[in-house]
């Protein structure tokens, strides 16, 4: 399943653009052994610190979350900046302590020197390594704990410099190779073969322009598209027609070169340089993996290999322009955002988690349904007050029901609850995703099952909910608004049914509402 933000016709789309890591080649980073794996290389860095084996109570660690350099706090915060859940090391604050620490339960977000939002897949081991440091001293009896971190004897220790230490070791376990090295010897460990990659890739170039812009080098992008797209692995999972296509793919192009699916591969792009100024573009030796002396300035050579360069210059050598893109990637900062804000492509994000956020919501669907009619019932308590009312409803038990159906909702997703919301309201990270992605899914795949010719259409709001300015539509405003639609529908039955939507307490039109909305547009556009 895709979903949708803004519409996107994907006949109008001339060229798709994809991420390597977590895009096309599924690469098993948020998993303990991976988690495992860069420790030990944190370890060897620092040999004299001793972390803790992996937690599996951290396992679910989200995408997204916030970490305070001052308190060496974890943070889960919504779009405004709202602390929904907060942890000190592997503890998780209750509310009054919460406050000690911010009393207004809020942060400033925008304050980026002093919260570091750890918003990708390859954030999560160094989450998991943030908070291993800050419960192994806060439980060590040789360290003092302060507020802004630890002290021993003359020697102090703050959160900030524990953080930074824990960067400068993930950059050079990332900069140095020494993690991708470990990866590729054990291939069949960290990476998940999809054998309808190829059949994807193949189906899209028969209809538009591909290229491939990953951050990677070239010897590590050699192996790993090798391993994604030549490896013939059936799963057993897969559906029935799924293999079959397949098998067909298989038995018709057999033996593929990867780079042939590609119009054009640029790698060590240096995203998100790559979407402003970017760097040299130059020519990859395939044979050594050495760049080509000088700057590429000829045209597109099929089955070349080049190395930086710009997005200007991909379009430039695809003859394309940036609302002809589709780009496809994980990256929320640097492969969407940037992509939309610098180049105006159109972005497609791939959240892994989705998959399970999917799966808890259908399993306790009792429980979004219920919190539902609590607000729907509040809606009704307040339905015929207005300002000269004095009486004041007692809505104690309504508001207690709500925190705990709220809070088996979380724990349903895991420790930090859902990736995408707490309650009823949105988390940063789907404020982001929201805001920046035009379409999004659990994995690229999923786009098999639409034809290339498929309108992603978003449905009409009346208050789009990526607003940054705070909007609150009062009854009068909405009445006034359906009696316009009546009167240029001339459909009486219409304003009834649109009379009838719950609004919450607060004025804000409801989910429930947004899809009654959507559907009766729907409705009227069909007549």
């Amino acid at each position: 399943m895709v979903f949708v933000n803004r519409s996107v016709p994907l006949e109008n789309i001339k060229c798709y653009g994809f991420d390597m890591d977590y895009t096309l080649a599924d690469i098993i980073y948020p998993s303990p052994i991976h988690s495992s794996l860069c420790l030990s290389l944190h370890n060897h860095i620092h040999p004299w610190l001793s972390l803790p084996p992996f937690h599996p109570n951290l396992s679910s660690l989200l995408s997204g979350l916030v970490f305070d350099t001052m308190y060496g706090n974890l943070l889960k915060v919504d779009s405004n900046g709202n602390i929904l859940l907060c942890s000190h090391g592997f503890t998780f604050l209750k509310r009054d302590k919460i406050q000690d620490y911010y009393p207004n339960n809020f942060i400033q977000r925008g304050n980026t020197d002093r919260f570091y939002i750890l918003n990708t897949l390859f954030n999560l081991s160094e989450t998991y390594l943030d908070g291993c440091l800050v419960d192994l001293f806060t439980r060590c009896s040789r360290y003092e704990n302060c507020q802004k971190g630890f002290k021993h004897g003359d020697l102090f220790m703050s959160f900030r410099s524990m953080f930074q230490d824990v960067r400068d070791a993930m950059d050079y376990v990332h900069d140095t190779g020494s993690l991708k090295e470990s990866t590729l010897r054990n291939l069949d460990k960290y990476v998940v073969r999809d054998v309808n990659l190829p059949v994807l890739l193949t189906r899209i170039k028969e209809v538009a322009k591909v290229f491939l812009a990953t951050n990677s080098d070239y010897n590590y992008t050699e192996v790993s598209c090798q391993c994604c797209m030549m490896k013939r692995v059936l799963g057993n999972k897969l559906p029935f027609i799924l293999i079959n296509i397949s098998i067909y793919f298989f038995l018709k192009y057999p033996k593929k070169p990867w780079r042939t699916f590609f119009d054009l591969v640029v790698v060590d792009t240096r995203k998100p340089l790559f979407f402003a100024e970017g760097t040299v573009l130059r020519q990859v030796d395939t044979n050594t993996g050495k760049l080509r002396i000088g700057t590429y300035t000829g045209e597109l050579q099929h089955g070349t290999v080049y190395s930086g360069g710009s997005s200007d210059i991909v379009c430039e050598l695809l003859d394309v322009k940036g609302k002809d893109i589709l780009y496809v990637g994980d990256h929320i900062f640097g492969d969407i955002l940037k992509s939309k804000k610098r180049q105006g492509w159109k972005t497609f994000l791939v959240v892994p988690e989705l998959a399970k956020e999917l799966q808890v919501w259908t399993e306790k669907n009792h429980l979004f349904e219920e919190l539902k009619h609590l607000d729907i019932f509040l809606a009704e308590l307040y339905k015929h007050l207005d300002s000269s009312c004095r009486e004041c409803p007692d809505i104690t038990a309504i508001q207690t029901r709500m925190k705990v159906v709220t809070y088996r909702m979380d724990l349903s997703y895991g420790q930090m609850g859902s990736l995408l919301r707490s309650g009823s309201r949105q988390t940063l990270f789907a404020s982001q995703l929201m805001r920046y992605a035009d379409l999004y899914s659990s994995t690229c795949i999923n786009l098999l099952h639409y034809p290339f010719s498929y309108l992603f259409r978003a449905p009409p709001v009346l208050v789009s909910p990526t607003s940054d300015i705070p909007v609150i539509i009062t009854r009068t405003c909405i009445s006034s608004c359906i009696k316009s639609l009546a009167e240029m529908t001339m459909k009486k039955h219409f304003f009834l049914m649109l009379s009838r939507c719950p609004m919450s307490p607060r004025g804000i039109i409801t989910p429930l509402t947004s899809l009654h909305l959507s559907s009766l547009f729907w409705i009227k556009s069909r007549r």
